[in-house]
């Protein structure tokens, strides 16, 4: 789940990690009251979508006057913000967020993820701030210092000071960054938050640390313990397909290609979407339907899919383990009769009563193409979604 960069903030405020002075607003009058509040001659008027890359996107601007914040936040308020991130079609800004001016030094890249092949934690820092990390990764990747945390030990000073030495700071400046780190991580953790980015994170000519940006993800399985989390969720920056899905216990993820996808477990459906792709297919969405899915929710996943104007054929690919064939098949049957599929069907069945789910399908009078595996469905598909455009 993702949150607002101002929620981030509040959050890391609660936690007393150093955040400028701001507040929200929702229209030009508001933007002017929240920067009257906060008092200086510099503000930050920022669009606050679910998206990186705001700033080229005329999302994030400097106003040096009462008046320019509220002509800023005017123009922004329901404006359609496209950024690399979002795609072509953009987010529509909702909330405005103004900030306090900052007295730059310098500007620095901070990040907590998960690293799942050593099963802890890496905190990341680097001197190249307020640009792409993607980018720094791929062109200076010696700049990016990485530290690895055991959760069961923690985050230790020499790990504070391995990424404060490393990004170059000293005296003062190491020590209240040495802070900063030790309470992200805590944050990282308490939360049980799955990505943290600082970007940038900058010291002042006075020597402070502060987050001028915040961007966090949590883990969505862990959101029954952090119910003040869950309560953050902007259902306006989520799809409707996935808040539908999310109801009925689907996870779904749309893409932007043409070939709809109704698969059991994560793994088999990134499979399944890789395979398509190197068949010179396109995937249209990640649909995992879960281990316990039942005739129901089969056939809502078809309709949700079937949501998808651009959806030309589909694939159902499924391995029976704790999911039965026959109870899939069912679902197929019954979803492609009340929804008078007119899209080819391609159907790959494995595992637990395999035999049985084949026999429903071929006896159900309907247009369903089977496929031995993984390959030959996804071959298959790719053709039947050319015919099916």
């Amino acid at each position: 789940m993702n949150i607002h960069e101002y929620q981030a903030k509040e959050l890391m405020r609660q936690a007393d990690i150093s955040v400028l002075e701001s507040g929200t607003a929702k229209s030009g009058d508001e933007a002017l009251e929240v920067a009257k509040k906060i008092g200086g001659s510099i503000w930050v008027v920022k669009a606050q979508i679910h998206a990186g890359g705001r700033g080229k996107g005329g999302g994030v601007r400097i106003a040096k006057s009462l008046d320019e914040v509220k002509k800023h936040a005017d123009d922004m308020m329901g404006m359609n913000l496209v950024t690399h991130q979002t795609g072509p079609e953009g987010k529509t800004v909702n909330t405005i967020l103004v900030e306090a001016g900052c007295d730059i030094d310098h500007e620095y890249y901070v990040g907590i993820v998960l690293d799942r092949d050593s099963s802890k934690i890496t905190m990341m820092a680097s001197s190249e701030g307020g640009v792409d990390i993607e980018e720094v990764a791929a062109k200076t990747p010696e700049k990016i210092i990485k530290v690895s945390i055991d959760p069961a030990v923690g985050f230790s000073g020499f790990a504070a000071r391995k990424l404060g030495y490393g990004i170059g700071l000293k005296g003062d400046t190491l020590k209240k960054a040495s802070k900063f780190f030790q309470g992200l991580y805590d944050l990282y953790i308490k939360k049980d938050c799955s990505i943290v980015e600082i970007n940038p994170l900058v010291t002042t000519k006075g020597g402070d640390v502060i987050a001028l940006d915040a961007k966090m993800n949590f883990d969505d399985n862990a959101l029954y313990r952090n119910k003040d989390i869950e309560e953050l969720r902007d259902e306006s920056e989520e799809s409707a397909q996935e808040l539908e899905a999310g109801k009925y216990g689907l996870s779904y993820i749309s893409l932007d290609g043409n070939i709809g996808c109704l698969v059991n477990g994560a793994g088999l459906a990134m499979g399944t979407l890789d395979i398509i792709k190197l068949h010179g297919g396109n995937p249209a969405n990640f649909l995992d339907v879960g281990g316990g899915a039942t005739k129901e929710t089969v056939q809502k996943a078809f309709e949700i899919i079937l949501e998808d104007s651009n959806v030309t054929a589909i694939l159902v690919n499924i391995f029976g383990g704790i999911m039965k064939c026959d109870i899939i098949a069912e679902g197929v049957v019954a979803a492609a009769k009340e929804l008078s599929l007119k899209v080819p069907l391609v159907v790959r069945l494995e595992g637990t009563n395999v035999n049985i789910g084949k026999k429903i399908l071929s006896e159900s009078g309907l247009a369903i193409t089977p496929a031995d595996d993984l390959a030959d469905a996804a071959a298959k598909v790719v053709e039947a979604a050319k015919g099916g455009a």
